[in-house]
């Protein structure tokens, strides 16, 4: 594509092929920094071990302190977007992503990788929000799932190759590598995206909302911390510190916040995050769905690795490898998602995928410390399939449940929400499975070496069992998901969507 057509606007009148340059673009600066995410995990004992750290608690704010920084400014992105232009906003988050990951590999101490992997976060945290509506408004005519799905194949593979890619430079080389590598590959998106990403017209911003600037960021930052915190298990009495004093500042601060910024968004003329969009009933349908599937999905990619390592004895690069089928099924489905959405819209692969990831949690609900390798990957995979089936879809039935105008709003909402939702997945899941090992130690009396991996083995089985009913549950609501009256000819963009009242 010349440098004349990339400062064209972009009105969904791009073909396929035209789209690949945009499409790389935006996939290498998604894969990137999910990846991350996900590689820095695995490195916390050695990172304890470089800076000479008894405490896991400090350490663990490099992992913390990013999550926080991304749900600060996830809610800004539709705002910046709209403000500044969509390629202009990524290009800055890509660079400034980049330039974190090389402090970070520079830090000589721990509130030093601490402050840097804030500005990853920073940067990081508007990058798949932004992705989202670009490609959305990008897609060519009656396109829409199946670039959608080509999108979302580095969503669910990045996370699978975090800890394979992780564990491998901290074993066979430095933890500074895993932030070093992010150098030459953040580069390259911006060279691309400079080249190929258009100049999509901005959306007019009359007023500034400075209560929702400063509340969004307050009340999705500190919800997400306190149920952090307070999903995070005591390692003497081995149970959630939900009473502990941060976890409830963390979730008063974020429920009182968000109250005040719901209340003044849907009084505001042109609001950081327009809640309006809730009385689509398709809308609120779908992001219901969505908040479900995810508890499913980030649940299962949160405990399978813990289960592997901790109740399997696994290290950190075999965990990984055993992984690897969830995202080799995800990459090879979702395009094929994306592409079926097109044509049947989003509930029937919703239902079937969701009927998919069932079947894998209940596998996994009945796995034990002497499971063989197949028996976990086989699961794995369903998942990883399942997930690919109906994610991308159910993202592109909210975006053309929403007016068009407010795309780069939706997928920041979204985003912001999801950020909650994980850490309360995370956090549930996690009491879940510390109060069933409390159980069992009550029942069966203190775990000695030879029990310790069976009590851990029950414990991971239980919880996998409470994501069997929510995987349920999720499928049984899609059934109420009815397609969005746009007429898919026009393209992304060009769209018109019908709020369903």
């Amino acid at each position: 594509m010349s440098a004349n057509a990339s400062n064209a606007p972009a009105e969904g009148s791009l073909s396929m092929r035209q789209i690949l340059g945009p499409l790389v673009a935006i996939i290498i600066g998604i894969f990137m920094v999910i990846l991350d995410g996900t590689a820095v995990n695995v490195a916390l004992p050695q990172l304890m071990k470089e800076f000479k750290l008894t405490d896991l608690s400090l350490v663990q704010w490099t992992v913390t302190g990013y999550a926080l920084a991304q749900a600060a400014v996830i809610p800004l992105a539709g705002w910046l977007s709209d403000r500044f232009g969509a390629k202009r906003v990524f290009l800055i988050s890509i660079a400034m992503f980049t330039i974190g990951s090389g402090l970070c590999a520079l830090a000589n101490s721990v509130e030093m990788l601490i402050v840097f992997r804030v500005i990853q976060g920073l940067g990081g945290g508007v990058v798949a929000p932004i992705a989202m509506a670009f490609i959305y408004r990008l897609a060519p005519p009656g396109k829409v799932g199946q670039v959608m799905g080509m999108m979302g194949i580095p969503i669910l593979l990045a996370p699978a190759l975090g800890p394979v890619l992780g564990g491998l430079l901290v074993e066979k080389a430095t933890w500074e590598w895993i932030f070093m590598l992010n150098l030459p590959i953040g580069v390259l998106g911006i060279l691309i995206g400079i080249r190929s990403l258009p100049n999509i017209a901005r959306q007019s911003v009359p007023g500034l909302d400075m209560l929702g600037i400063l509340l969004a960021p307050i009340a999705f930052a500190a919800l997400v911390y306190g149920v952090s915190e307070g999903g995070s298990i005591d390692p003497l009495t081995h149970k959630a510190q939900w009473t502990s004093t941060d976890a409830i500042v963390g979730m008063t601060v974020g429920a009182v916040a968000l109250l005040l910024f719901i209340v003044f968004e849907l009084r505001h003329k042109n609001p950081l995050l327009e809640l309006k969009v809730f009385r689509s009933g398709n809308f609120s349908r779908g992001i219901i769905v969505q908040w479900i599937s995810q508890m499913a999905m980030f649940g299962t990619m949160f405990l399978v690795p813990l289960f592997l390592q901790q109740a399997q004895g696994y290290t950190p690069i075999k965990t990984g490898l055993l992984m690897l089928p969830q995202a080799l099924a995800s990459a090879f489905f979702m395009p094929i998602g994306g592409k079926l959405s097109d044509k049947f819209g989003a509930r029937p692969l919703v239902l079937a995928g969701m009927t998919v990831t069932t079947v894998a949690a209940f596998l996994l609900s009945n796995i034990s410390a002497d499971s063989s390798d197949m028996a976990i990957m086989l699961p794995l995979a369903l998942l990883g399939a399942g997930m690919g089936l109906f994610m991308m879809p159910l993202n592109t039935h909210l975006m053309q449940s929403a007016p068009q105008n407010l795309v780069g709003r939706v997928t920041s909402l979204t985003n912001a929400t999801q950020q909650v939702v994980m850490s309360f997945a995370v956090a549930g899941l996690t009491t879940v499975s510390a109060s069933r090992f409390n159980d069992m130690v009550i029942q069966k009396g203190a775990p000695t070496p030879e029990t310790a991996l069976a009590y851990q083995a029950d414990a991971f089985g239980y919880t996998f069992g409470i994501l069997v009913y929510v995987a349920i549950v999720g499928g049984l609501l899609g059934i109420l998901l009815t397609r969005p009256k746009y007429r898919p000819s026009e393209g992304g963009q060009a769209a018109e969507i019908q709020m369903m009242h």
